[in-house]
Formats: structure tokens, sequence, C-alpha cells
């Protein structure tokens, strides 16, 4: 009896639950990180799928961005022909000419005036008219309009900023007629808008593709896995414990595709530059084509990583409620 008793009052034994492969932060990164390859090794082919399709899905944009850049970039050498040039009947003194240089330099947007005399005018005909010179037989300076040419800032090229400025222009006395090319401009910066909203709906579409395509990749393994994860939450693991690895595993599928995109898309350009004197009339790295910049490279492989760790969160909010 005495001998049962003792038994029964023996002191219980607390058993801890075992730590993680290291300790610390660094040693449950590790832990999520290898269950995460673990798990792209043991759905190896759907894994390859869905990496290729986040890989051809960014190649897309990409590419789409190296157009719209050296679009941007030929832009920018074409915006700087939109120049405004403001008339005068008659010649200018030095006096004159530095009145209407700080009356035109105080309005805003100005970044460089040119006054361009009438022996100067006749110049230019000239060169344009090269071989043609018979035409100007009998003209003489006389006859040409002196003018200022003012060039714009960057920022005030658009059509809108434009009509300002040249409306703002008129309002000075003495100036006799303004001209800027006012169709080309619209047509110029309506060019560029559609080239934005076209970027925008194309990357949009994609985006929205890529979280589709990782999340049904996700959602096909914790279905595969759907017993072991109910098993874990059964014992007491935690929701951040049984979502991590695949969190990591969806951030592993996006930037590894978005890296292959950029490989592909520099494979693509360097075979492009080779090979275009075969079928282009003119050399395009002499034109100034040029590839991704460095933060648009960094931009998309933050994007890929960020894409695929959202279709990951977006599965598992479904799958996993513990």
């Amino acid at each position: 009896m005495n001998k049962w008793k003792k038994k029964q009052t023996a002191p219980i034994k607390h058993f801890k639950r075992p730590t993680l492969a290291g300790d610390g932060i660094g040693g449950r990164a590790w832990f999520f990180l290898s269950r995460a390859v673990t798990n792209i090794r043991q759905n190896i082919f759907v894994n390859i799928v869905t990496i290729g399709t986040i890989t051809l899905a960014l190649l897309i944009v990409s590419l789409f961005l190296l157009v719209f850049v050296n679009l941007e970039s030929a832009a920018e050498n074409w915006s700087e022909r939109v120049q405004v040039t403001v008339y005068f009947d008659k010649d200018l003194s030095l006096q004159d000419q530095a009145v209407f240089r700080k009356k035109i330099s105080a309005i805003s947007g100005v970044s460089r005036v040119n006054y361009v005399t009438r022996d100067e005018a006749l110049r230019r005909f000239k060169s344009r008219l090269r071989g043609q010179e018979t035409l100007l037989e009998g003209v003489r300076a006389e006859v040409l309009p002196t003018s200022f040419e003012i060039a714009l800032k960057r920022t005030h090229r658009d059509t809108a900023a434009v009509e300002n400025f040249v409306s703002a222009l008129k309002r000075i006395p003495g100036i006799s007629e303004v001209q800027y090319g006012e169709e080309w401009v619209r047509r110029f910066n309506a060019f560029l808008n559609f080239m934005r909203l076209l970027g925008a709906l194309l990357g949009g579409f994609l985006v929205i593709a890529v979280i589709f395509i990782v999340s049904n990749t996700i959602k096909l393994t914790i279905y595969s896995r759907r017993d072991e994860l109910e098993v874990m939450s059964l014992v007491g693991a935690t929701r951040f414990f049984i979502q991590a690895p695949f969190l990591l595993e969806g951030l592993i599928q996006g930037v590894a595709g978005s890296a292959l995109s950029v490989v592909l898309l520099f494979g693509l350009y360097e075979g492009f530059l080779q090979n275009a004197g075969s079928f282009l009339t003119f050399n395009p790295a002499a034109s100034g084509l040029c590839f991704l910049p460095q933060e648009y490279i960094a931009g998309l492989l933050l994007a890929g990583a960020v894409l695929g760790f959202i279709g990951s969160l977006t599965s598992l909010k479904r799958f996993i409620t513990v």
C-alpha cells in the first residue's frame, strides 16, 4: 500500500518541445527555408511549370519595358525639338534683345532663348535647300523676320504646358507672331500617353496572371499534404509555423522566374544586336538602343518576389485557417 502511494506521489516530468535546428531567428529561418526547398523537390514538375510560366509572363513584361525605355529615350531626344519661335517685324537692337530675352525668360518653363537675325535665317534657308539654291535667287535677308527660338524644359513640353506658355508669350507687347508646331506636339504627346496606357494595361493583366498561377501551384502543394498539415495543426503548430515554408516557396518561385526572365531578355537583346544588320538598314547600337537600367532589373526581381509571395498568401488564406 505504501509502495502504491509512493508511485502516486512521484513528481511528474514535463517535457519541453524540441527546438528547431539552431537557436534564435537564424535557426528558424533556416528550418523554414529547408522545408520550402523540400516542398519544391517533392513537387518538382509542378514547380518547374510554375517557374516557367512566371518567367514567360515576366519576360513579356520586361520585353515591353525594354521597348518602352528605349522609346522614352528616343522621345526625350525628339521632345528637344519642341520649341517655340517668336517673330518680329524689325531688327532688334541689343537693348531690345536684352529686354525681350528678360521678359521671355521670366515665363516658367524656359530652358534656352536664342536670337536669330535675318542673315542667320537666310543662311538656314540656303542650307535646307542645298542643291536647289536657285529657288532663293533674288531673295534678300530683309524680307525675312528676326526671331527668338525658345527651348522648353522637359516638364513643360506636354500639350497643355506648351499652350499655356504660348498664351503668356502672346501677352508680351511687341511680338508679331508665335509658332510652335501645335499639331506635332499633340500627336507626339498622344503617342506617349498611348504607350503608357498600353504598358499599364499589359502589366496589370500579367500581374493578375502571375498571382493566379502561383496561388494555384501552392494550392496543389497544400492539397497533396493536407493530412500532414492537419496533424501539425492538431499537435499545436502555430499558423505562422505552417505557412512560412509555403510563403518562402512562393518567394523562391517568383525570384527564380524573374531572374530567368532577365537572363532570357538579355540573351534576346544581344542576339538582336548581333543579327539586326541583316534585316535593318541602321545599326541599333549606334542609334542609342540600350538594355534595361540596373534599377529596372532590380525592380523586376523585386516584383517577381512580391508576386510569388502574394500568390502564396492568397492560397494559404483559403486552405490554412488554424
